[in-house]
Order: structure tokens, then C-alpha cells, then sequence
């Protein structure tokens, strides 16, 4: 009796981690050991002797920073860096702002059929990515297009905007209307947890359906926009689909247009694995950095306005 009462409190405390190990389990392989591996390919390269051919000709050698010098001094990353900073300049704000105004709309006590407005909003984010590139790259085709069409019978300008500047435009667009509805949930929520003693508080001095939303609902979901910013900065680093799926369909889009699709070119196209493990490396160092600075800065700022 007595061994069993002391055995007792030890399996107690080993059952937390009983539960955690299959999750511990995946996040090493699926997670750490990709990485790893990554880094570790990112510091070798392949040395050739004489024509290549036959064995030993190739050998796997250590390469110490030389792919990161040369994947930082590529011209072609650079560009790609600075193309997917202006889609994001386009992309972020936009769809945040489309997120806001959509929840504060279905949030208000006017709102009718909310249920169904909020799942049409909500229903591109459930389309897989490529899907919705291919649907939207057939709908920016002068040829196929049902848009094109009706503005050729009205003798409209058909601007063709899988060229040049509009480029950007259709790739956000297509990023805003599958993205808008996972944002606009998240915001929705946060909307839905504010107690109603906040709004009859309001009522009572007077506040419009306007100054409710600008000083009370916005600051209020501040955690929020915060949170959907963050995710939305990453996925704007992390741009691959779209532009891979509209590549056939124009030549405006090269094989590096992004920094994704440029590691994915070279480890896949040309066979440079380690120099594409080297930016690989290099973008998500980046990215981590990135946001570790945007949340740090908004912690920062909160706590300011705490302490006011």
C-alpha cells in the first residue's frame, strides 16, 4: 500500500511529458531536422575534378561562408527581395484594412444575415492557393476572359495586367481576396469578446456607432491586428504559389521573381543544392528577425499605453 502511494505521485509528474512526446516527436522530425540538415548543407559544396565524370570525380567538400557570400552579393535574390517588399507594400495594408472594415461591419447591431455575409467572406480563404491563382490567372487572360469581353463590347481600354506594373496588382489581388476572410475572423472574434457593459457604457455618453468603433472596438482589438500583421508580413516573405501558378501564363514572371521561387530554381532547375540551402538559410534568419523586431516594437508600445 504504501509502495503504491509513493509510486503514485512520480507517474503523476511523468504523465505531462507522456503527453508532449508525440508532438516533441514531430517537431524533430518534421521541423528541427529539416533544419538542421539545411544548415547543414548550407556550409558544403560539391567539388569537381577534371570532366565530372566516373567516381570520386565528385566529392561533397566544406565550404564554410561561401555560399552565404555569394547568395548575399546575388543580384537576382536582391531583386527578388525588393519585388516581394513592394507586393507586400500593396498586399498587407489592403487586406488588413478590408479585414477591419469587414468585422466592425458584421459586428454592428444593423447587420443583417450575418451568418451567411461572414461565411462568403471567410469562403476564398478555403480555396487552396493554386486553385485560386489558376482561377484568377484565366480571368486576367484577354483571350478567356469574361471581363475582357464585356469591356471590349463597351469599347473600354483592356488593360492587360499580367504585364508591367499591373502585375503587382493582380498578384494582390488574388493574395487579398483568399487571405481578407482568415484576417477578418480573427478580428471578428476579438470583436465578439468585448463585453456588452463597454457599449451600454458608451451608449449612455452618448458615443455614435463611429466613435464606438474608432475609440473603443479598434484600440480594443489592437492584440489583434497585431497578431494578423505578424502572419501577414510572413506570408508576404513566403509568396511562392501565385506567381509560380501565373508563370506559364505570362512572361512577365521569371524563374526568380521571389526569393522562394529562386531557391527552388536553384535547388531543383540547376542543382545547387547547398547554394540554395545557404538562401534558404538566409531568408528565414530574415524573416525571424523581421518579426522578432515588429513584436518586440508592439510589445514595447503596449506597455507604454499601459502605463499612461
Amino acid at each position: 500500500m504504501n509502495s503504491t502511494a509513493r509510486r503514485r505521485p512520480y507517474g503523476v509528474r511523468r504523465a505531462p511529458y507522456g503527453f508532449l512526446l508525440p508532438a516533441a516527436l514531430l517537431f524533430a522530425l518534421f521541423f528541427a531536422l529539416p533544419i538542421g540538415y539545411a544548415l547543414h548543407l548550407s556550409f558544403r559544396k560539391v567539388r569537381v575534378s577534371g570532366l565530372g565524370l566516373g567516381s570520386g570525380a565528385r566529392t561533397e567538400v566544406w565550404a564554410g561562408l561561401e555560399n552565404y557570400t555569394d547568395a548575399l552579393s546575388d543580384g537576382e535574390l536582391l531583386d527578388g527581395t525588393l519585388r516581394v517588399l513592394g507586393y507586400g507594400c500593396v498586399v498587407v495594408p489592403v487586406m488588413l484594412g478590408l479585414a477591419l472594415l469587414f468585422a466592425l461591419m458584421l459586428d454592428s447591431e444593423k447587420v443583417r444575415l450575418a451568418p451567411f455575409t461572414r461565411l462568403a467572406i471567410f469562403l476564398p480563404y478555403a480555396v487552396p492557393g493554386v486553385v485560386a491563382a489558376l482561377l484568377w490567372g484565366f480571368l486576367y487572360l484577354p483571350d478567356v476572359s469574361p471581363f475582357y469581353f464585356v469591356l471590349d463590347r463597351l469599347g473600354l481600354p483592356q488593360p492587360d495586367l499580367l504585364d508591367g506594373g499591373p502585375l503587382y496588382l493582380a498578384l494582390s489581388n488574388i493574395a487579398v481576396w483568399g487571405g481578407t476572410g482568415f484576417n477578418m475572423i480573427v478580428i471578428y472574434t476579438s470583436l465578439r469578446a468585448i463585453p456588452a457593459e463597454v457599449y451600454e457604457a458608451a451608449k449612455l455618453d452618448g458615443a455614435t456607432p463611429l466613435q464606438t468603433a474608432l475609440r473603443i472596438k479598434i484600440p480594443m482589438v489592437a492584440p489583434s491586428l497585431v497578431l494578423t500583421f505578424f502572419f501577414s508580413i510572413i506570408a508576404t516573405l513566403q509568396v511562392f504559389n501565385e506567381p509560380t501558378t501565373l508563370k506559364p501564363l505570362t512572361n512577365s514572371v521569371s524563374t526568380t521573381w521571389s526569393p522562394l521561387m529562386k531557391v527552388y530554381r536553384d535547388a531543383f532547375g540547376e542543382g545547387d543544392i547547398h547554394g540554395a540551402a545557404a538562401q534558404a538559410v538566409i531568408i528565414a534568419v530574415a524573416t525571424l528577425l523581421l518579426s522578432f523586431g515588429f513584436l518586440r516594437a508592439a510589445n514595447r508600445r503596449q506597455k507604454q499605453e499601459a502605463a499612461r
